[in-house]
């Protein structure tokens, strides 16, 4: 049986995902849950780490690098930002250790970036290692999209991270849609990649972002006129709306775009940049993260990888 190398954790506001690594990356154990920083008090994580990785049977001599909101103010232990530009490669160098308590583990927790601009604040934490992941394992750079609740739109120039800018995008679209005026008229399900209303949606907005309020209202008024065929369509409406305000507001003029991402969110994407013209290619946001966390935790414990290495 393989032994593994290393755990590599990516700790959200909202999930958990755990990998065990060979040393050659590959996938020996995976464990996934709803526990993230959300539901957890500073002092659960430990424990809760040593109970998953008892399940299975990962003993204290295997170390773990943990990044994402774990690394929060609010989280395990806060992992100060790095200031831009910085050098993905110098990253895992400034990964902090985290309070094991009782349990005798070596566990590191990835820094975030900041930027600090006074016209343009933003931070990132989690997309860091998603970049490192889409830059060593893929040669990536120029400009990634990383959608989300809060989408990434971040700018590569070799190894460094020159700037990025932050969309709440997903949490807008959840307000909206489950809280607003536009409640009565946005539920149901998601809107599919070729949903004509959709794409048409998008189209409205890269053609006038400046007008994304007065159109929003449009997802009450069209259902009040229109009757049953425009309430059909609001959600996909709604979804189109923002985020072709999003590519709008970050996308670079005649340049092709790195998309990180999975799922339906990846296809939606997907979509949304071909209504807007612009040439992308996809990278799956999964592989990339365990991509980062891997090539990380080989420079922090290079013994562990021997030849991998």
């Amino acid at each position: 049986m393989t032994s593994p190398a290393v755990i590599a954790v990516d700790w959200g506001t909202t999930s958990f995902r755990l990998w065990s690594l060979a040393a050659d990356g590959d996938v020996l154990a995976e464990r996934r849950s709803a526990q993230g920083m959300s539901t957890l008090a500073p002092g659960d994580y430990a424990s809760l780490l040593e109970g998953l990785l008892a399940e299975i049977e990962i003993g204290p001599a295997v170390p773990t690098l943990v990044c994402g909101m774990a690394g929060a103010a609010q989280g395990w232990r806060n992992a100060p930002y790095l200031d831009l530009p910085v050098n993905l490669k110098d990253a895992p160098a400034a990964a902090v250790a985290a309070p094991m308590g009782e349990w005798e583990r070596d566990v590191r927790i990835l820094p975030g970036l900041a930027q600090r601009r006074p016209e343009a604040p933003d931070v990132i934490r989690g997309e860091e290692t998603l970049l490192l992941g889409a830059r060593l394992a893929d040669g990536v750079e120029g400009t990634v999209c990383l959608p989300g609740t809060h989408s990434k739109w971040a700018r590569l120039q070799g190894d460094v991270v020159t700037g990025f800018r932050t969309a709440m995008t997903g949490e807008a679209f959840a307000l909206l849609a489950e809280h607003s005026t536009l409640s009565h008229f946005a539920s149901g399900d998601d809107a599919e990649p070729d949903d004509p209303a959709f794409v048409e949606a998008v189209r409205e907005s890269l053609a006038q972002p400046q007008a994304l309020l007065n159109a929003l209202f449009s997802v009450r008024a069209g259902p009040l006129l229109f009757g049953e065929e425009a309430a059909a369509t609001a959600r996909a409406r709604l979804s189109g709306l923002l985020i072709g305000a999003e590519i709008a507001a970050s996308a670079p003029k005649g340049e092709a775009v790195t998309l990180l991402a999975g799922g339906g969110l990846s296809d939606v994407y997907a979509a949304a940049l071909t209504a807007a013209d612009i040439p992308y290619a996809t990278l799956d946001a999964e592989a990339t993260v365990r991509a980062g966390l891997y090539h990380a935790a080989r420079q922090l414990w290079p013994q562990r990888f021997g030849a991998a290495a």
